[in-house]
């Protein structure tokens, strides 16, 4: 009998096992799709995440970052938001006397230092390349892999994604929708050197924004409505990297398209975050649109502070105590109310930020392009903001 059994082997899923066995509870973790393994030659992948501060604090006190830092990243110090160049805000590492805002790196090479970390802790057996065939629960947790072995844990998380069959499981319904637009990821590789900037620009069809990542590599998305993302994607390299000249902005540098990849945008969030000894964290309890790179981050929240309750219950109880199907129904409560509200304030920001920046609306072009220059110049308002993104506020 496990104490904990975390349904997802991803970035999230992997650092609350990790977490958890910090903790010193017995950990089951399962992964139906292991990550390929690191190799310098291998070319970036389309999938990559901006890390916070915050997140990358955490990934610190896990030990993995170590394991991140030896394979490849990039940190970012500045980030730039506008919607005409005149009418433009900036941000600066050194406003908020920090060393970098942030690093941008490839979701795999994040739940490849996780795993690296996992597998050297012995409260945590990994079940890898395996697929969950049946979930039931009662007081305890019963599940069934692909191949026969059943796993008995006394609370179950779901770290399983957008789809999460623990969330369905445990009959916790959502809210949600799919955005009308799409996003088309684009993989290049500039003549310039290595950028310290990730930069957006909002325009009626959507945003464009740049990512930077190692050497030169750098990432580029294009919003647009799903019939112009799938023409996007469909011409070679050569067209699509004209059409990017006509229309990204010239802080650009030069440059060679590499790979492509289309996203769906969703939104979506449980109607509650736990239910009976069943709990959701990371994008198995939201999805969010991705306008500002807070999806990974609001699931290492999530962590953080599931990890933060069960400590503070484990000073009020014993192990076993905490357990007990009287007892966890008041820290799970805790953890939820800490984090759906977080969550849904951060959604619908983006929304917010998403509706006013993509139209043509010329009052409202007019009130945002004063906005970002306010903005611009507003000193410790705009810190403030800038603290809040990077999740030290």
């Amino acid at each position: 009998m496990f104490d904990f059994c975390v349904v997802g082997g991803g970035m999230v899923g992997s650092a609350m096992a990790l977490g958890l066995a910090k903790l010193n509870f017995k950990v089951a973790i399962i992964e139906p799709s292991m990550p390929v393994l690191f190799d310098s030659k291998q070319t970036p992948d389309m999938r990559v995440s901006a890390i916070s501060l915050t997140s990358e604090a955490l990934l610190q006190d896990l030990g993995a970052w170590a394991h991140i830092k030896s394979m490849r990243l990039c940190p970012y110090k500045r980030l730039s938001v506008w919607d005409k160049p005149s009418c433009r805000t900036d941000f600066d590492c050194n406003a908020i006397e920090q060393p970098h805002l942030g690093h941008i790196i490839e979701n795999r090479l994040v739940q490849l230092g996780l795993h690296a970390v996992i597998n050297n802790n012995q409260n945590v057996v990994f079940y890898k390349n395996l697929k969950v065939t049946n979930i039931t629960s009662t007081d305890a947790s019963q599940v069934t892999l692909e191949d026969g072995q059943i796993i008995h844990a006394k609370i179950l998380i779901g770290a399983d994604g957008a789809n999460s069959a623990v969330r369905d499981a445990a009959n916790i319904g959502v809210q949600g929708w799919q955005y009308a637009q799409q996003a088309l990821g684009i993989q290049i590789k500039t003549y310039a050197v290595q950028q310290d900037i990730t930069w957006q620009q909002f325009t009626p069809d959507g945003p464009m924004a740049f990512l930077p990542l190692y050497d030169g590599f750098a990432s580029l998305v294009w919003y647009h409505n799903a019939q112009d993302i799938k023409h996007l994607k469909s011409l070679s390299k050569i067209k699509l990297k004209q059409h990017i000249l006509q229309h990204f902005p010239a802080d650009l540098p030069d440059f060679e398209v590499l790979d492509v990849a289309a996203f769906p945008l969703t939104r979506m969030h449980a109607n509650q975050y736990f239910k009976g000894n069943t709990v959701l964290i990371g994008d198995a309890a939201h999805t969010i649109n991705p306008l500002a790179g807070q999806g990974v981050n609001l699931g290492f929240k999530d962590v953080a502070a599931l990890l933060s309750v069960i400590n503070k219950q484990l000073t009020i109880e014993a192990c076993t105590s905490v357990l007990q199907p009287n007892h966890y129904c008041n820290w799970l409560k805790k953890y939820e109310v800490a984090r759906r509200r977080d969550n849904l304030v951060m959604m619908s920001s983006m929304d917010l930020l998403y509706s006013t920046f993509s139209n043509n609306n010329m009052p409202l072009k007019i009130l945002r392009n004063i906005g970002l220059k306010l903005a611009n110049h507003s000193g410790p308002i705009k810190n403030n903001v800038m603290k809040y993104a990077m999740g030290l506020a």
